[in-house]
């Protein structure tokens, strides 16, 4: 029985919001027990999947938190 976790940035992906929709949700649940169903025939009713949503504040990446990063890596040039 395959269990995933999702794991992403709490905001939204329009504008003043600050989470996933519902519909984003369903759509991941669908498209991650599709993908075990795909590549190693898991029925989707064999398939947990699970979204943790981090506030930005608690993830880090290239050893500054999240924010700071993807400001610095704007302003490199392309």
């Amino acid at each position: 029985m395959p269990f995933v976790t999702v794991q992403l940035t709490r905001e939204g992906t329009e504008p003043g919001t600050d989470r996933m929709t519902p519909d984003q949700k369903a759509a991941i649940f669908r498209g991650m027990s599709q993908v075990l169903f795909d590549v190693l025939g898991k029925p989707h009713d064999w398939t947990w999947v699970v979204i943790q949503e981090v506030d930005t504040a608690d993830w880090g990446w290239g050893g500054m938190p999240v924010l700071d990063y993807r400001e610095q890596r704007a302003a490199e040039p392309k």
